[in-house]
């Protein structure tokens, strides 16, 4: 009889301890999955706007599961070293220019080969969302051990600015020490023009530009708008549209193992469903900024469709050099030219 009580006691003991153990864990919640994200450019920025969005969107969707972090103004990062802190656990979202992926994957900068010089938007969207976009994002999945989330966001037409010389033609560019934001392509193109190529992180844009360390650089109107380089002495633009910038989003393979099936899914359905009201956003910005900084005493003057024609027929020739010197695979460069019909 004694031995059958404590057996019932032991029973009930146990049963006891397991439900007051799921209550305690009911009350208090599993801990969230944390997202840090980290951009390097203002929080005025396209990118940061549609990050904030994008954050905010999945911690909603995610019920609770999900907390985010964005850390902007290259706070913990700039986009040159997002990558290698991602990989290594650092943070768990980054969206880094194709340009500072090159390091890691050069193919991955096909968006200033001299065959897109000058080229409409669609046009160029048309390769970075075709075969050849697809081709290197299964590069950098393989090579980084990331995933890339999808198609790129824009960052909008790169084009020239200067401080103290007038830019008036393409030609005006012979001898400028010019800022590059990296990548052999772009480095390339300022030498094509003549120019000196300076490669300089964007968070440190702002103070070299009024020290005088470069006497121009390649960036966008909304860049350069929402950094505010006209109290850094930029006056002067040449627009040409000489390369798309675009940023490449990457979540860390710890992260996206941490979200499960279901969270993969709806956080990849969130950004495929955004993106192309964000391209739309950042287009307008674009022209915006070019509106904000013609009030802060910035000339434009803009390269006529044909010139931008005529000077991609001379770049063409030297592209296969470029490819090499940039380690671009040929086989990419033969989809880039499919994509774009050239």
């Amino acid at each position: 009889m004694q031995q059958r009580i404590s057996r019932r006691a032991f029973a009930g003991a146990a049963v006891a301890t397991v439900t007051s153990f799921a209550i305690l864990r009911h009350a208090r919640g599993d801990a969230p999955i944390e997202i840090r994200a980290s951009l390097d450019t203002a929080p005025s920025h396209p990118r940061n706007v549609a990050f904030r969005e994008f954050l905010g969107k999945i911690e909603a969707a995610s019920d609770g599961q999900v907390k985010t972090r964005l850390f902007e103004s290259g706070a913990l990062f700039p986009d040159l070293q997002v990558v290698k802190a991602l990989v290594q656990g650092q943070v768990e979202m980054a969206c880094p220019g194709t340009w500072t992926i090159t390091g890691f994957v050069p193919d991955a900068d096909f968006s200033q080969l001299p065959a897109l010089y000058g080229r409409t938007i669609e046009l160029v969207h048309q390769a970075t969302d075709g075969k050849a976009g697809q081709l290197v994002n299964e590069e950098i999945a393989n090579k980084l051990h990331v995933r890339v989330l999808g198609g790129w966001f824009d960052l909008g037409f790169n084009n020239w600015y200067s401080t103290k010389k007038p830019l008036n033609s393409l030609a005006d560019l012979s001898g400028m020490k010019l800022r590059s934001p990296g990548g052999v392509l772009n480095s390339a193109r300022i030498r094509f023009f003549g120019g000196i190529p300076t490669v300089t992180a964007w968070p440190d844009v702002p103070l070299a530009m009024s020290q005088g360390t470069f006497d121009g650089l390649i960036s966008s109107n909304e860049s350069t708008n929402s950094s505010k380089l006209f109290d850094s002495g930029m006056r002067h633009s040449l627009q040409d549209n000489q390369g798309l910038g675009l940023y490449v989003p990457l979540v860390s393979q710890a992260l996206w193992g941490k979200l499960g099936p279901k969270l993969q899914e709806t956080v990849s359905k969130l950004w495929a469903d955004s993106l192309p009201g964000w391209r739309d956003n950042t287009a307008k910005s674009q022209l915006r900024a070019r509106e904000e900084l013609s009030k802060h005493d910035v000339t434009f003057v803009d390269v006529p469709q044909a010139e931008r024609d005529a000077q991609r027929a001379k770049m063409l020739p030297g592209q296969e050099k470029i490819v090499a010197d940039a380690h671009i695979s040929p086989e990419l460069v033969k989809l880039v030219m499919t994509d774009v019909g050239a």
